[in-house]
C-alpha cells in the first residue's frame, strides 16, 4: 500500500497561517492539550471538530494532522481506560503515566511538524 499523495504546504510561512484547515489543526492541538486540565472533554470536542472537517482538509498537507490527532484521541482513550480499570492493581498507574506522556509527545511533535508545514511522521 502506497502512501497517499498530498497537496503540500506553501513555502511561505505567513501563506501556511491563513489556511482555514490549519487553523483548525492548531485549535485541536491546543484543545487535545487543554483536555489535561478539564478531564478530557475538550479532547472530545477537538475529535468530532477533526470528523467534522476532514472531508474539507482531504488530499492536502492538513489531512495527515487531523488523522494523527485522530489517532492520538483513540488510543489515548483506549489506554486511558485500561489505566483507570487497573489503576487498583497499582500496574494501572504507570499505565496513565505512560499515556499522558505518550499523549504529550504526540500534541508537541504535531504541532511542531504543522508550523514547518509537514506531515508529523
Amino acid at each position: 500500500m502506497s502512501e497517499p499523495e498530498y497537496i503540500p504546504a506553501d513555502e511561505n510561512p505567513l501563506a501556511r497561517r491563513a489556511e482555514p484547515g490549519r487553523n483548525l489543526a492548531v485549535l485541536v492541538y491546543i484543545l487535545q492539550a487543554l483536555s489535561f486540565f478539564v478531564g478530557g472533554i475538550t479532547g472530545l470536542a477537538g475529535v468530532i471538530i477533526n470528523y467534522v472537517k476532514l472531508d474539507d482538509v482531504r488530499n492536502t498537507w492538513i489531512e495527515p494532522h487531523f488523522r494523527w490527532q485522530i489517532r492520538t484521541f483513540w488510543i489515548g482513550l483506549l489506554w486511558t481506560v485500561i489505566g483507570i480499570v487497573t489503576a487498583p492493581l497499582i500496574i494501572g498507574w504507570f499505565f496513565l503515566l505512560g499515556i499522558a506522556i505518550w499523549i504529550i509527545y504526540r500534541i508537541v511533535k504535531g504541532a511542531l511538524a504543522l508550523n514547518d508545514g509537514k506531515a508529523p511522521l
